[in-house]
């Protein structure tokens, strides 16, 4: 499908899941805003990058999603927003009674506090244009637990109820909002932490995935970047219009269980 003449803004995209789906967006034709909070040569390359691979218009713009006004700067700046990824997130682990204030704190601000502001900013400029999309990344946690992730669990859950409070807002209005809740996926920070866990567990590369990384994924594959950003694509085309304030989840069966 083409995505030609939309602009999609893409929090968290300078690697990773949001980059992933920042790359499927470009491929479909829609202009690209990337994201991060750094501001280095390598960001700008990058979005230089992308432009000349995929004949679209891609910008970089600094904006630290732990901050409310920059979150709504964001979407400013680039002053076009048709559809809205919000993909920032980080992770700490730790007991509840031990988790740390500051973490707890950073985790909640940026997973979730971000998605209000830059959700906000943007839905006038849908409701301007006539159509909007906005695709929030939320989690497998989104839907489930698991021990020690208090504040990414808490975010996570937070994430899929205001896909739904903005869907039911939205609903009479030519915008859709959708959650994508993924397992595992296979990012350069998460290849870089099998050798560890293979020198960890003493385990061959195979079998520390099946068994430790992926031991709640039932498909035993972790899921792709590309996967995502395809899935993102689709709920911004008109076979899902009527897909709307509900969960896609891409887990390799996670949350079946």
């Amino acid at each position: 499908m083409s995505l030609s003449g939309k602009t999609a803004i893409v929090t968290g995209s300078n690697s990773g899941i949001g980059l992933g789906i920042a790359w499927e967006m470009a491929k479909a034709g829609a202009d690209v805003v990337l994201n991060s909070f750094t501001d280095s040569d390598e960001d700008h390359a990058l979005a230089e990058k992308m432009a000349k691979e995929t004949g679209v218009k891609v910008r970089y713009i600094k904006a630290d999603m732990s901050k409310g006004e920059e979150c709504r700067a964001l979407i400013e700046t680039a002053g076009v927003c048709d559809i809205l990824v919000n993909n920032a997130g980080i992770q700490h682990v730790a007991p509840i009674d031990e988790f740390p204030v500051d973490k707890w704190n950073a985790i909640i601000a940026i997973n979730l506090n971000s998605a209000f502001h830059t959700t906000a900013a943007a839905l006038p400029m849908m409701r301007k244009a006539g159509w909007g999309r906005v695709v929030n990344i939320a989690s497998a946690h989104g839907l489930t637990a698991s021990p020690f992730k208090g504040a990414y669990v808490a975010a996570k859950h937070g994430i899929v109820g205001m896909t739904k409070v903005v869907a039911l807002e939205t609903a009479r209005e030519p915008i859709t909002c959708n959650a994508i809740c993924p397992g595992y996926v296979l990012t350069p920070l998460v290849e870089a932490q099998i050798p560890d866990t293979m020198e960890k567990y003493k385990m061959g590369r195979d079998e520390v995935i099946e068994k430790v990384m992926l031991e709640r994924q039932p498909s035993k594959e972790f899921a792709t970047v590309e996967q995502l950003g395809g899935t993102a694509v689709f709920l911004c085309s008109d076979a899902a219009a009527q897909i709307t304030g509900t969960t896609i989840s891409v887990d390799g069966g996670w949350t079946a269980l």
